[in-house]
């Protein structure tokens, strides 16, 4: 039972070792040439739109809007932008608290 045991496990091992070194099929690849012009510009429109979306961000100064915008995105990339807004906001406030108890304690 043992060395039937072992075999099995041989014969795993070495399908998951050939399974993980298969090389890409070509008609992927060939997929790819043919989408790349089209994706590169989908790709380039939406990097434009959340260097428009940062800046706005920029402009807002409540945590409170910034949380309606990131429940409204349907995109990823446009909520991680909102997170990171979100998450500067609040490290600003933080630091303005700790700076205004510093003052007050210093007198």
């Amino acid at each position: 039972i043992g060395e039937l045991q072992r075999q099995e496990r041989e014969r795993d091992e070495e399908a998951l070792a050939s399974k993980r070194f298969r090389p890409e099929r070509g008609s992927h690849r060939q997929d790819n040439k043919e989408n790349w012009p089209r994706s590169q510009r989908l790709e380039e429109e939406q990097q434009a739109a959340l260097a428009a979306l940062s800046q706005q961000l920029e402009a807002i100064t409540d945590v409170e809007e910034l949380t309606k915008l990131l429940r409204a995105a349907d995109e990823y990339e446009e909520r991680k932008v909102i997170r990171a807004a979100i998450r500067k906001l609040r490290a600003e406030e933080i630091e303005a608290a700790t700076l205004a108890g510093k003052a007050q304690s210093s007198r």
